[in-house]
């Protein structure tokens, strides 16, 4: 939060409506690199992982329709959606077999 606080009245923040005064996605990365030691985290944290994320955690996980995730991330069709839904079917069939494990089924 002091991050986003940092730059909450920065012009570039301001003029372009972002968090962050994102010139690039080198510089975005650089960013998410400065939020992940400060936050202790481990994880290189991208533009593309946080994109990953945002789709599968973020909007598929908590049931918003395939066609609108597709809109949000800027994708001209739904194919490219697909594939983070298949990785949620992934998690999720993964995620079962663990429940049957641990029920001795």
């Amino acid at each position: 939060m002091a991050i986003l606080k940092k730059y909450e009245s920065h012009p570039i923040c301001l003029k372009q409506g972002t968090c962050l005064p994102v010139v690039c996605n080198q510089k975005a990365n650089s960013y998410l690199k400065e939020i992940a030691d400060f936050c202790g985290i481990k994880k290189n944290l991208t533009t593309h992982a946080a994109r990953h994320t945002f789709a599968t955690t973020v909007t598929l996980a908590n049931n918003v329709p395939l066609q609108e995730v597709s809109a949000m991330l800027g994708h001209a069709s739904t194919r490219m959606t697909q594939h983070y839904a298949r990785v949620m079917d992934r998690n999720l069939k993964d995620n079962m077999n663990i429940v049957r494990s641990k029920m001795g089924l």
